[in-house]
């Protein structure tokens, strides 16, 4: 007699093991025709699954956000059942749901075309017509293997090779199409929303490895309804608009090239803007009490063999060799930062010790990720570690939470997502220590009253650790600040301490970053702002344009005099039309334009007028000045 609890506090109790469908048909006709599938604790099922204990149930509708994942997956199998149906002889690998969408891997010796998209699409909308139903079946592993091999899908039959021989293998069947799958899914494909779109394709090595063969990725995204797939197509477009690799050519702010790939070549303005961010993080934790640093690039074997790096990272460390000895150049900062701290005998009334550093680290990223300043090879990092006792955790992890919230809202981000990752299997340290670690940056998120989801077994093998992220204007996620507990290589490169009781101590480390690579949140801060980046932030906050040669001596005088204010200002001399000048400035997303003719020789005054069109009419310098400083003060806190 299964009693099962709804979300509303209300139970049922049941004679006999009870379905999913047969607890929303209980409730009532509405729901059960609503319903896509239920919610065991954390665990989506179908509406087939059979509930035969006391249990908690939450059934979902296309109304929940949980619907999401479910709809996605569906659409990965019909788009797979079509490139099956219109393509006989393609193979299908693996084809999960992701974040936005969906994804399936095939293996065909044609390459598919943006024209196969549109009858892969239309194919799908039939597969919905025709409403099959869509079922559950368990094999074993034998059954399994001579079905798929008898298909001459060579790539399910290496999956169920790594299943065990007295596991049940799950296959999903609608109509005469199945594959393997673990479920949940919709119980029927007429229950799909017809909100689903084909997006583009890709190339993939099979398992990811280069070594494997090379398969055909098709990319879509599905949602609840209509109208929330014309929303994200719009982001996508807007996304396009915004690409800041076209925005660092057209603003002329950096550029990439094969001779140096994934490494970024800075021009003058894009280098402007590089040291406004990274003076800004300078000052900011020289106002918290860290000490700047700067540590070799390069760094013997052994010291990374012993830190653990070498074992856990050696395919992404770039070498090189001198006088018989293997070098690393440095892929993070940490050791280095170790072997600081190690210099001179440290007592507990030394710590905390905050030490940062804008290293140069390099990476071997594999090309196909490589992506403008998202995805580098080399990059910098507003990278800190925090060497600490274990009393002193909760108050570090406080203050830089602190931190950071004050960080992303200068930067105009006040839209942020926190994960706490718990200890996984695979660790050192021994649970008490664990226990500590995890309990005090629970506690410092839940004193400062912070929503957070948890992410149980996902924290680094040498300790727990919270990771920031940020939403921007498109409602793109992006994953940067993180502060993560260390208890095993200051043990392992030797640090130590001197505690209140003469012993010698272990310090905590604490790895910490705010914005993470300074190349990627700049490509995430020209995406945000479309590249009309606050006043502060603007590399050229000022064009001063004249409008006649008789106008230059005044402008070069409002030029310099601006220059030493601190603002970064450009004369505007040339030859050229003033409409020309102000859309060239107003397409360079300079904040302000101040335009220079007779009557502003003569009355000594500018005539002022935002990028976005506002003309704030004629201004004294005095005026203008005020108005500058008060804008740059005020950061991004109301950018345009």
């Amino acid at each position: 007699m299964p009693l099962i609890t709804l979300p509303d506090g209300s139970s049922r109790i049941f004679e006999q093991p009870v379905s999913v469908a047969q607890v929303a048909a209980n409730i009532g006709p509405g729901l059960a025709r609503a319903a896509l599938a239920g919610q065991v604790g954390d665990m989506l099922v179908d509406l087939s699954h059979v509930l035969d204990q006391d249990t908690a149930l939450t059934l979902i509708t296309d109304k929940d956000e949980a619907a999401l994942p479910l709809i996605r997956h569906d659409a990965a199998h019909i788009m797979a059942q079509a490139v099956q149906e219109l393509f006989p002889g393609t193979q299908v690998t693996i084809g999960p749901a992701i974040e936005d969408g969906f994804y399936y891997d095939f293996a065909r010796d044609k390459a598919f075309t943006p024209d196969d998209l549109a009858l892969i699409e239309a194919r799908m909308n039939e597969i919905v017509d025709r409403d099959l139903p869509i079922q559950r079946e368990i094999w074993d592993v034998a059954q399994a293997k001579q079905t798929f091999a008898g298909l001459g899908e060579h790539f399910k039959v290496e999956l169920i090779d790594q299943i065990p021989p007295d596991e049940p293998v799950s296959v999903y069947r609608q109509g005469n199409w199945f594959d393997l799958c673990r479920g949940p899914h919709l119980p029927n494909t007429g229950r799909l929303p017809k909100a689903f779109k084909l997006l583009k394709l890709a190339g993939s090595y099979w398992r990811g490895d280069a070594g494997r063969p090379m398969l055909q990725r098709i990319y879509g995204t599905a949602w609840r309804n209509k109208k929330e797939l014309k929303a994200y197509l719009h982001r996508l477009q807007e996304a396009e608009k915004r690409d800041h690799r076209k925005l660092g050519k057209t603003l002329d702010l950096f550029h990439t090239q094969e001779q140096a790939p994934g490494m970024v070549f800075w021009h003058d303005k894009g280098w402007q803007l590089y040291l406004i961010v990274q003076d800004y993080i300078r000052r900011t934790l020289r106002e918290q009490g860290y000490q700047e640093v700067h540590t070799p690039q390069l760094l013997d074997r052994s010291l990374w063999e012993q830190s653990g790096h070498w074992e856990k990272f050696g395919d992404m460390i770039f070498t090189t060799h001198s006088e018989h000895r293997d070098y690393a150049i440095k892929p993070m900062n940490c050791p280095a930062h170790i072997q600081i701290f190690k210099q001179g005998l440290k007592s507990h009334h030394q710590l905390p010790l905050r030490l940062a550093e804008f290293g140069s680290c390099h990476r071997n990223e594999p090309s196909g990720t490589l992506h403008g300043l998202m995805r580098v090879r080399n990059f910098v990092q507003d990278d800190a570690h925090i060497f600490c006792t274990e009393q002193q955790i909760l108050p570090e992890v406080l203050a830089f939470i602190d931190l950071l919230f004050s960080v992303y809202h200068d930067f105009g981000f006040d839209d942020v997502l926190i994960r706490l990752s718990t200890r996984p299997n695979q660790r050192v340290g021994d649970d008490a220590l664990w226990d500590k670690a995890e309990q005090a940056l629970q506690q410092a998120l839940e004193q400062r009253q912070l929503d957070w989801e948890l992410q149980p077994g996902e924290g680094a093998f040498y300790g727990p650790k919270i990771e920031f992220s940020l939403r921007d204007c498109l409602q793109r996620v992006w994953q940067l600040g993180t502060i993560q507990l260390d208890f095993a290589m200051p043990a392992r490169l030797g640090a130590s301490y001197i505690a209140a009781d003469n012993t010698k101590q272990v310090p905590v480390m604490l790895h910490r970053a705010i914005l993470g690579s300074l190349e990627r949140f700049i490509g995430i801060l020209l995406e945000h702002y479309a590249g009309a980046l606050p006043t502060w932030l603007a590399p050229v906050q000022v064009a001063v344009i004249a409008i006649a040669d008789r106008h230059h001596t005044y402008t070069q005088h409002l030029t310099d005099e601006l220059r030493k204010h601190d603002f970064r200002a450009t004369a505007d001399l040339r030859n050229e039309k003033v409409g020309f000048k102000i859309r060239e400035h107003t397409l360079a997303r300079v904040p302000y334009l101040l335009v220079v003719g007779d009557h502003e020789v003569n009355e000594r005054c500018i005539a002022v007028r935002r990028r976005e069109g506002t003309d704030l009419g004629s201004l004294s310098l005095n005026a203008l000045l005020t108005h500058l400083q008060a804008d740059v003060a005020d950061l991004a806190r109301q950018s345009d």
